[in-house]
Formats: structure tokens, C-alpha cells, sequence
């Protein structure tokens, strides 16, 4: 049996919520990417943060690819052990 990786779109990986494995919190939908160009890699997802700071700015979480466990047909699950820590400083 071969082993096929999944090809997605830009769009398409916009449209997926984003979701902890760790605790099934949803964090929300991909906003952008963080992209080496020179080695032609998405390196992190930006998602908005619930957070809104003093001024009305709404703040970003930055996701590293590594961080990533799982791309599904509708979902990105990722390792959010770390993030969730970061949230609520």
C-alpha cells in the first residue's frame, strides 16, 4: 500500500478549526503563516487570541509547525500544553 500525504490549500487550511489535543479547547481559526521562504516551509499558524489588550488591539497565539499534531478534513489538532500556559499570563 503506498503512503500518500495529504496536499491542502492555503484556503482550505484557513477554514479548519484549530483545536488542543490536550484539553479539546477550541482556539480558534487560522488567521496567517509564518513562511520560510528561504527554505519554502510554513514555520508557525497565527491564530486571534480571545484576549483583547487595553486599546482594543486583538492579540495573536503563534503556533510552531512542530507543535502540530494532526491535519484532518476539518480540524487541525495541535499541542497547546504550552500555549494554554502563555494565555493566561
Amino acid at each position: 500500500m503506498e503512503n500518500k500525504e495529504k496536499m491542502f490549500s492555503i484556503n482550505n487550511l484557513k477554514t479548519m478549526e484549530v483545536i488542543d489535543i490536550n484539553t479539546g479547547t477550541k482556539l480558534g481559526y487560522i488567521r496567517d503563516f509564518v513562511i520560510d521562504t528561504s527554505e519554502y516551509l510554513i514555520k508557525s499558524i497565527i491564530i486571534p487570541s480571545n484576549n483583547v489588550s487595553f486599546f482594543g488591539k486583538v492579540s495573536n497565539i503563534e503556533i510552531p509547525w512542530s507543535k502540530i499534531e494532526k491535519v484532518g478534513n476539518d480540524v487541525v489538532l495541535v499541542d497547546g500544553s504550552e500555549l494554554i500556559e502563555d494565555i493566561n499570563e
